[in-house]
Parts: C-alpha cells; sequence; structure tokens
C-alpha cells in the first residue's frame, strides 16, 4: 500500500472547495508519457494552477502502473526544483470500470479516482460508487462518480449517444454514494469527432462546422439541486481547427473534427463546474507539432528533435486553457 500523501500528492477535496467558490475550475489533463507529463508541470508551475494529472485505464497499462507511481512523485520534485514551493497536483484515475481497477490504483498511490458505473442501471451504479467511496475515503482517497452518458470514443470509453444527466437522480445519488464530486453530461463528448456533421450548423464566414449548444439548462437545474456540489465536465477538448489543418496539410486524414467552442467552456468554469477533463487538444497539438518536424526535416530520426518541438507545443496549449478557458492561474498559495 503506498500512500499518495508520501509522494506529494494532494487530493481534490480543498481544491474544489476553492474552485467552486472562486468561479473557476482545475485543469484535469490526461497524459501518457514524459513529454506530456514535462508540459503539464511546466504550464501549471509558470502560470501558478494548480493541475490533475489524469490517467485512463490505458495509459495506466500503457506507462506501466510502477512507472506511474514514480512519475508522479517526480513531477512534485520537479515543479518544486521550477520555483513551486507548494504545488497542487493530483494523480486522478480517469474512468475506472470496476471496484478492482479503482483499488489497484489506490494501493499505488492515486489521490483521486473516477468510478464510471454511468452505463450501469441506476441502483447498480449506486452499489458500485459507494462500494469504491468506502474503501477510498479510508485513506482519504477522493472519488469522482458519473450519471448520465457522454458520446464519442475515448481509449477503451465508448458510446454512440448520448444522455443528459436527470437533475431529479442528483441528490438522491450523490447522498447514497458519499461521492465528492459528480461528472455529467449536458453534451460535451469524448474524443476528437464529438459530433456528427448532421449535428452541427456551418459557419457561413469561416467554413467549419459550429456544434450543438451545451445543455445548460440542464447544469442550471443540477446546480439547484446541489448547491455547492463540485461537478466535473468530460469530453471538453475544443478540437483546435489550426492543429486539425497543420495534421491534414503533413499527410493526416482528419475529417470534421469538431470540439466544444472555449467559449461555452468558460461559462461552465464560472459555474459550478471545478473540473473540467482535457485529453484529445493535447494529442492533436503533439501529433501536429511531430508531423510538422518530420515532414520539415524528413532525415531527421532523433526522437528529442521532433518529441521537444511536441513538448514545446502542449505546454503552450495548457497554458492557454489555464488562462483563457478555466481560469485557475495565480490560485496556488504563494
Amino acid at each position: 500500500m503506498i500512500n499518495y500523501k508520501t509522494l506529494g500528492l494532494v487530493n481534490t477535496r480543498e481544491m474544489f472547495a476553492k474552485a467552486v467558490k472562486g468561479g473557476y475550475a482545475i485543469p484535469a489533463f490526461n497524459f501518457n508519457n514524459m513529454e506530456q507529463l514535462q508540459a503539464i508541470i511546466k504550464a501549471s508551475v509558470d502560470t501558478k494552477s494548480p493541475v490533475i494529472l489524469q490517467v485512463s485505464k490505458g495509459a495506466r497499462d500503457y506507462a506501466n502502473q510502477t512507472l506511474l507511481r514514480y512519475m508522479a512523485e517526480g513531477a512534485v520534485a520537479y515543479a518544486k526544483e521550477l520555483g513551486c514551493e507548494k504545488p497542487e497536483i493530483v494523480l486522478h484515475l480517469d474512468h475506472g470500470d470496476s471496484f478492482e481497477t479503482c483499488k489497484s490504483c489506490i494501493d499505488m498511490g492515486f489521490s483521486s479516482v473516477m468510478i464510471d458505473g454511468s452505463h450501469l442501471p441506476y441502483e447498480e451504479n449506486v452499489a458500485l460508487t459507494k462500494k469504491v467511496v468506502e474503501y477510498a475515503h479510508q485513506f482519504d482517497v477522493t472519488v469522482e462518480g458519473e450519471l448520465g452518458v457522454l458520446a464519442g470514443v475515448e481509449d477503451e470509453v465508448s458510446a454512440e449517444e448520448s444522455h443528459y444527466t436527470k437533475p431529479e437522480e442528483v441528490v438522491d445519488f450523490v447522498t447514497k454514494t458519499g461521492c465528492d464530486s459528480l461528472a455529467i453530461s449536458i453534451g460535451t463528448s469524448h474524443g476528437a469527432y464529438k459530433f456528427t456533421p448532421e449535428q452541427c450548423t456551418l459557419d457561413p464566414e469561416t467554413g467549419r462546422l459550429l456544434p450543438p449548444p451545451l445543455a445548460f439548462d440542464v447544469l442550471a437545474a443540477i446546480e439547484k439541486e446541489l448547491p455547492g456540489f463540485p461537478i466535473v465536465l468530460h469530453g471538453s477538448s475544443s478540437v483546435p481547427q489550426d492543429d486539425v489543418d497543420t495534421i491534414n496539410k503533413y499527410g493526416g486524414k482528419m475529417v470534421a473534427a469538431v470540439g466544444i467552442p472555449e467559449e461555452q467552456l468558460r461559462k461552465a468554469a464560472k459555474s459550478a463546474v471545478c473540473k473540467i477533463n482535457i485529453d484529445s487538444d493535447s494529442r492533436l497539438a503533439m501529433t501536429a507539432a511531430v508531423r510538422k518536424t518530420l515532414a520539415e526535416k524528413p532525415g531527421e530520426f532523433d526522437p528529442r528533435k521532433y518529441l521537444g518541438p511536441a513538448r514545446d507545443s502542449m505546454q503552450k496549449l495548457y497554458e492557454h486553457k489555464i488562462i483563457n478557458v478555466l481560469g485557475s492561474n495565480d490560485k496556488l498559495e504563494k
């Protein structure tokens, strides 16, 4: 059993309370490798933002659970080395699919876990989430539950249709499970292909697809039922079209990739939404930079020469999200 506190990590409880009160959201950036982790920590330190290092089950298998433990501990040390005396870094399991997966992460030093029972019948979701909460809270690990289903594909999470969260269920769910935060569905979607062209409208000026708006009426109803309770948005990448264009320019084939407009995410961040998940945008920034470098320098074979620019591109993206979308900059204690 490895307690996250010995690694220098924190859980989300105080972090979320401050965010809800302050009207901003904490960035939850998914990562799979060293370059992503370096970019996340450098961006969070440079902007003085708390941050959630988010790992899916697939990413955990890819990176190896033992290495992840030391990467998380190293992230805290790296933040301090960069001049942040009191970093606030969470290691969070994204879309845990079973009690066993959540328990394994808790035992290996995660400070927060998500148990996703949203695909189950309501009472089964309640029972599974409660079981994870009871285990996690023994070690002061925080738990995110989910009500409602997001469409799209991301790692091993896949659903063809979305189902909005029912506001009339949220109080019962939170009360029965004891979860610390709640992921909801109001129209966000996983992956870079969040919406079909039929769901979008065409911008006459740019010719680009515009996604349907988020259901802020559903969010408002949930806030009314659960005043001050931490709410989470998954599938919140904006799919920057500059990166999509770069990928396509240098040999990629991304057609009809469209994300959540940043102005809608800014609006959400000022509400009880205190955690916003971003994964695809980072993948796009990395892939665009790698493709560009290799296209311009076809003889290059040193990974540092193309992964270095990719890391810089991701850091720029993370800083933009923190400052211009989430508003979590300058929130760390001096």
